[in-house]
């Protein structure tokens, strides 16, 4: 169930509180297919799971992208900002600690460490997502989503 926000006042309040965690979501061959067909990435550790097998993860792994672009599906569980209108305005300080190996299972927590004023009269909100791997030592994601909100 996301936290529910409907203003900047809410939102600053929030900043250095956990929103929680999203459901897990296992991550598929297929999954990892289609994201190579969207983006022309047909590199052999993401879509050739016999020479993955052998290659150093031991298994195909999902593209980094794949895995942060997630945050479109992640976001929406663990926030709802009742607005106006909002704009995803970007990232900022994307990494990727750990591969996600085809089968894993992986989900999105998240906490809001910055809220300022735009000069538009809009709201700007950092997210910073962690994608977690189900058992994992390291993250496989940590992104600070940025967003803007009109209230």
């Amino acid at each position: 169930m996301p936290k529910i926000f409907q203003s900047a006042e809410q939102l600053t309040a929030a900043i250095g509180q956990p929103l929680g965690e999203t459901e897990w979501l296992t991550v598929t061959q297929e999954r990892v297919n289609l994201f190579a067909d969207a983006t022309d990435d047909h590199q052999w550790i993401h879509v050739d799971a016999v020479k993955a097998k052998d290659g150093p993860f031991g298994a195909p792994i999902a593209h980094g992208y794949l895995t942060l672009s997630l945050a479109a599906r992640f976001l929406p569980q663990l926030i709802e900002v009742q607005m106006k209108m909002g704009v995803n305005y970007g990232c900022d300080k994307v990494r990727f600690p750990a591969p996600v190996k085809v089968g894993q299972r992986i989900r999105g927590k998240g906490e809001i460490v910055a809220v300022e004023q735009t000069k538009d009269g809009g709201v700007q909100s950092t997210l910073r997502l962690t994608v977690e791997i189900e058992g994992g030592a390291k993250p496989a994601c940590i992104a600070d989503t940025i967003s803007r909100y009109y209230f």
